[in-house]
């Protein structure tokens, strides 16, 4: 069976949470649970407060790629990608940033939320995300982080990850990658779905989504920058961070592009050829659940990758999690009062705590050295993060 037929078959077996995670890079499905229980007659969403001691400002961007024709849909013409930029902001400035658009709420009810609940597009719109809208820039010049999210799931899903970061000095790129998830509004206002997600994801796209965050970064730190607060990168400290295939493709768009210095892959399988050759001695965190991301796990990718290049390589396998814990999936299918799926014993919150925590000390250490005792073995506060020794 080729890679993407196992995929698509994964895909269709896969509905374990409120907030599904099928499709690449998922080392393994999970079971599935019932998803019949409605969402509160007043349900109201909110991610975790971030931690850090800025607060949080966001924008949009809507970025064209004129050299580069869509991999998936050439039809549409060149490359388009919306890009939710989240920044250090001044306490009190600002309207509450929606979670999605109205567009995009639309496709991620209508295709990534089970049937038999109550949720509505608007309920997703007015998530709570601690984020705003035209507030004003801190001072200074802050690290850049690019995040990539899950396939098949919009870049909303690692909103609470992205303000985390913000909130404790970084500037934040969470990129869509179109035509690969329930959709991304562009800049004429449409809102196009997945394009891929019937076939599985294709063996070309972690390489894709490599010149997705290549060109991003040409955009933003560029001498002619598309966005109005590219004042506050500092271009010589740039890290990238992804969950699943947005994980894996992290390492490929480190080897393709020099200007990151360090990666995070949350519990995304890698796919072969791995490009480690290129990493240069490079950082790169691995953080994932233990029923498939420990040493000798079920994820045999894993190892194999760890081994073949050389340079600060923390692992981390994180017990009782399931593969949304590293998103706000969990987060929100738990407030929408669904059963989160057998073997999960690390709450919501926890999951999303330990990954701010840890992809945080990780950057703190790799892009603004300042080294964490968090990473230099097993916590006693934080007994389900098990350090890694293949």
């Amino acid at each position: 069976m080729t890679r993407t037929r196992r995929i698509a078959a994964v895909a269709a077996l896969v509905l374990a949470l409120p907030l599904p995670l099928a499709g690449a890079a998922m080392a393994a499905p999970a079971p599935a649970v019932a998803a019949q229980a409605p969402a509160p007659a007043a349900f109201h969403g909110e991610l975790p407060r971030p931690t850090g001691r800025y607060a949080v400002g966001e924008e949009v961007l809507h970025l064209t790629d004129n050299s580069r024709t869509d991999p998936w849909v050439p039809s549409a013409g060149p490359r388009q990608l919306a890009v939710s930029m989240f920044y250090p902001a001044r306490p009190g400035t600002g309207e509450p940033a929606p979670y999605m658009s109205l567009g995009e709420a639309q496709g991620f009810v209508a295709t990534r939320v089970p049937a038999g609940t109550s949720l509505q597009p608007q309920d997703v719109v007015n998530i709570d995300t601690h984020a705003y809208t035209g507030a004003k820039a801190a001072g200074g010049k802050f690290p850049l982080v690019v995040l990539s999210p899950g396939f098949e799931n919009p870049r909303a899903t690692l909103t609470g990850l992205a303000t985390d970061l913000a909130s404790h000095g970084y500037v934040v790129a969470l990129v869509g990658h179109t035509y690969e998830d329930s959709g991304e509004t562009l800049a004429d206002g449409s809102t196009p779905g997945c394009a891929l997600c019937d076939s599985g994801a294709p063996d070309a796209l972690p390489e894709s989504r490599a010149k997705d965050v290549s060109f991003v970064l040409d955009r933003l730190t560029g001498h002619h920058p598309a966005w109005r607060l590219a004042h506050l990168i500092d271009r010589d400290r740039i890290g990238m961070a992804g969950h699943s295939i947005g994980g894996a493709s992290t390492l490929n768009a480190m080897a393709d592009d020099r200007r990151i210095l360090a990666g995070v892959n949350m519990d995304g399988t890698f796919w072969p050829p791995v490009p480690t050759d290129k990493l240069d001695g490079r950082s790169f965190l691995l953080l994932g659940k233990v029923s498939n991301h420990s040493a000798g796990g079920g994820d045999a990718s894993w190892g194999q990758t760890w081994a073949s290049w050389d340079g600060y390589k923390p692992w981390l396998a994180v017990t009782g999690t399931n593969h949304g814990s590293f998103t706000d999936v969990t987060v929100l299918a738990a407030e929408i009062g669904i059963p989160l799926p057998p073997g999960t014993t690390t709450s919501p919150e926890r999951g999303m705590q330990l990954t701010r925590e840890y992809v945080g000390a990780f950057f703190d250490q790799t892009l603004k050295g300042i080294h964490q005792p968090l990473l230099d073995g097993p916590s006693a506060a934080n007994p389900e993060v098990l350090f890694q020794h293949p």
